[in-house]
């Protein structure tokens, strides 16, 4: 997928994304990252086309992604969303079963494959022991990984997810980008996710798109892109950058820049 210069506003008077591009790349996992309200989940709201971009446009195989009819989209990219709601007894297999309405037509589709697809991400996500559970039985990282099972049930080469790790505590963090990871690396899934942790997004992206203020302020691999000098400028906060046996490049926070214009931003 391609972002050509990308303008989008929620008003139609002030811009949340100014003339943004950028790539991404078949086969690899991209992370969005910047501060709060620079417009990273906006940006995937384009992306994933629940966003019509007031000028620019982004394009999937080819083709602008507002051109596509919805099933058709659907079929090729699926979103995880940062907030999902779903009654409350409804199960797991119920809930992932959502996933293939994309697939369904007037005569129903081909039954024998949605099947397929559902118990394929049950086992993806090691939910099928749990599919006959209600999801207010389970646990805030399953409950994710139910949500992920949905998408994945769609069958599309492209997953989008919008801060997946959100209200989860760090083991489900890892938990949940672990698992992310090897959906890239075992099925060869092209990711595009927002995340505000820059180590996270270090440890488990090929490449990131730094933004800041509704503008692409660095894109490029981890190591490109996550330098102190971007850190102090993106941020408005002091890092020290390393790299060490065991914990390979990292970023340590050593405080606040004061007046920094990115903390004025923030």
């Amino acid at each position: 997928m391609e972002i050509d210069n990308v303008t989008f506003s929620y008003d139609k008077k002030t811009n949340q994304l100014k003339g943004v591009s950028g790539l991404v790349e078949s086969g690899k996992i991209t992370t969005i990252i910047g501060p709060n309200g620079c417009g990273k989940s906006t940006l995937l709201g384009v992306m994933s086309g629940n966003h019509a971009p007031g000028g620019g446009r982004a394009v999937l195989d080819g083709k602008a992604i507002h051109q596509y009819k919805p099933k058709e989209l659907a079929r090729k990219l699926a979103v995880v969303h940062q907030q999902n709601d779903a009654p409350s007894d409804l199960t797991v297999e119920r809930l992932v079963a959502f996933g293939r309405m994309p697939h369904r037509t007037m005569l129903g589709g081909d039954r024998e494959e949605d099947e397929w697809a559902v118990e394929w991400a049950l086992g993806c996500t090691n939910l099928a022991g749990k599919r006959n559970l209600a999801i207010d039985r389970l646990s805030g990282g399953e409950r994710q990984r139910v949500w992920i099972a949905m998408a994945l049930a769609q069958k599309t080469p492209i997953l989008f997810l919008d801060e997946p790790t959100t209200y989860l505590d760090i083991y489900y963090q890892l938990e949940i980008l672990e698992f992310i990871k090897r959906l890239n690396e075992e099925h060869g899934l092209t990711i595009a996710m927002v995340l505000h942790d820059i180590n996270q997004a270090i440890r488990y992206s090929d490449r990131i798109i730094a933004m800041k203020a509704g503008t692409v302020a660095a894109a490029g691999t981890p190591e490109e892109v996550v330098t102190e000098r971007a850190i102090r400028d993106i941020y408005g906060v002091e890092a020290v950058v390393r790299r060490e046996p065991g914990a390979g490049l990292h970023v340590v926070l050593t405080g606040i820049v004061k007046n920094s214009a990115a903390a004025v931003a923030y």
